[in-house]
């Protein structure tokens, strides 16, 4: 037999809105539905087990009440269970005559209509990160009628953002993120309620942050704040709405679901730092997070809705160049310790988790006796120096400073240095064998590249090698403010 799960309950079902069993009864049949989907328990049974007096059951088109062994009936292979729920009306909502007029091409769909549209507006929605997925998925959202957006990012709205952040302008550069997107926002739609968080997302302050929305949609950039969502999405029950991109292509997916796996199902740990470069080091096509921030838009509109089907237990593969869109099953990982044996029961330090150092303090430039720096701080064995150190040595002549982006970049912006890319320094080692006994600094855009080439060298033997800290960015920040930075 089939049961059919109503619009109302799907938020509890992993977003389904069937489920087929092979139980002799409608009561077995109601009791596999639950062990499959067991946030559904407390809306359809009591603390005793009995069907609550405001859920009403059917098999085909008659009232279980009415036959005769009731739930104990056995119904045929191809009937279909029907339950029915009081519904209260979309929620303590109502629409304006003007909203009905904005919302018009909404209300005359019939899996939307006046009662979907007064979901929309009852929503509450948390946009993790204003940025490239942010921007795009928020205005979207706004303009679709979600009645409270939440935004937190700790950012500024800088010139480098607006490549593909729309929801920044021009005239907003140098503004709060939050305050940037709000205004965007407001101007979009005044009647969306607009909630600012301009705070860093932290161990400490993701559950009490959560805790007052719906949906939480994922737009961040780095891997810390990826599985902290995801973490705090598992213990607080919310679906994460996920997407990422790099360069050309992208990944959607809704994490956290009852039914339906999480982020650590999909990749229980993370990559060492720096294999994975950030879109600010690595480069991202600019209309590609207007594509995934739409795709998250039309999945959390989805939940809100409880239409379709929800890319819950599906990742979508996205490749701009090729034009194609894949999707791959995901499945529950029983031995999640997240969402599996729930081993993890409280969020954890995800800087050490990803293998991120804490930001350090680094003290003048110290020489020891045989010329090589002292005290640098150290992250996974390698010395950081700043750029102030860099230009210090550089002004001395006793370093060696090798550059290791990629040959475009360095047509923006150079030190001069000789230029080997990371990816192809191991079969090039031999060009600077000569510099093996000598201080070696290693720069690249930000430093993330320039430390996995730092250890590359050490790997071959060389002696003295330290990774500047924000690479030729900081440099131009810090040291030579006419210097383009990108």
């Amino acid at each position: 037999m089939k049961i059919l799960i109503p619009t109302p309950l799907r938020n509890f079902a992993g977003g389904k809105s069937e489920f087929t069993t092979s139980a002799a009864t409608v009561q077995a049949g109601l009791e596999e539905l639950v062990a499959e989907y067991p946030q559904l328990k407390n809306n359809l049974f009591n603390a005793e087990g009995k069907l609550r007096s405001f859920v009403n059951v059917y098999v085909n088109d008659d009232d279980v009440r009415d036959l005769s062994d009731g739930l104990n009936s056995k119904p045929k292979e191809d009937d279909e269970i029907s339950i029915i729920p009081s519904i209260a009306g979309g929620a303590d909502v109502t629409l304006s005559n003007e909203e009905i007029a904005r919302y018009s091409r909404h209300l005359i769909l019939p899996e939307v209509g006046m009662e979907g549209q007064k979901k929309l507006k009852a929503a509450k929605v948390l946009c993790v990160g204003t940025g490239g997925l942010g921007a795009p998925m928020a205005m979207y959202l706004a303009a679709a009628g979600v009645g409270t957006i939440g935004l937190i990012d700790f950012d500024v709205v800088d010139e480098s953002n607006l490549q593909r952040q729309i929801i920044h302008s021009q005239s907003t550069v140098g503004m709060l993120k939050v305050d940037s997107a709000e205004q965007m926002l407001k101007g979009l739609n005044k009647n969306t309620n607009i909630v600012k968080f301009n705070t860093m997302l932290t161990s400490a302050n993701a559950l009490e942050i959560f805790k007052d929305f719906d949906i939480i949609a994922d737009g961040t950039d780095n891997f810390q704040t990826r599985y902290l969502v995801n973490d705090a999405c598992v213990l607080s029950g919310k679906p994460n709405v996920y997407a990422s991109i790099f360069r050309f292509e992208g990944q959607a997916s809704i994490f956290g679901a009852e039914a339906g796996p999480c982020y650590r199902c999909l990749y229980p740990e993370p990559p060492p730092p720096g294999l994975v470069p950030s879109c600010a080091e690595g480069g991202v096509l600019g209309i590609l997070p207007g594509l995934l921030g739409i795709i998250q838009a039309t999945e959390v509109i989805k939940l809100i809705l409880g239409i379709g089907d929800p890319l819950i237990g599906r990742l979508l593969l996205v490749d701009s160049l090729g034009m194609s869109f894949r999707t791959l099953k995901l499945r529950k990982n029983p031995n999640c310790p997240m969402c599996g044996t729930h081993e993890i029961k409280q969020l954890i330090d995800y800087d050490q988790f990803c293998g991120v150092p804490k930001p350090t303090e680094v003290g003048p430039l110290e020489v020891s006796s045989h010329g090589n720096v002292a005290a640098a701080a150290e992250f996974d064995g390698i010395p950081q120096v700043t750029v102030e150190e860099l230009q210090a040595r550089m002004k001395k002549g006793d370093v060696f400073v090798l550059d290791v982006r990629e040959p475009h970049e360095a047509q923006i912006a150079t030190l001069g240095a000789p230029l080997i890319p990371v990816g192809t320094l191991a079969q090039r080692i031999d060009e600077v064998a000569s510099h093996k006994n000598e201080d070696i600094f290693v720069h690249c855009k930000l430093g993330g590249r320039s430390q996995q080439a730092a250890q590359i060298l050490k790997a071959a033997g060389f002696q003295h090698v330290y990774n500047v800290q924000g690479g030729i960015q900081a440099w131009a920040e810090r040291i030579d403010p006419t210097m383009p930075k990108y």
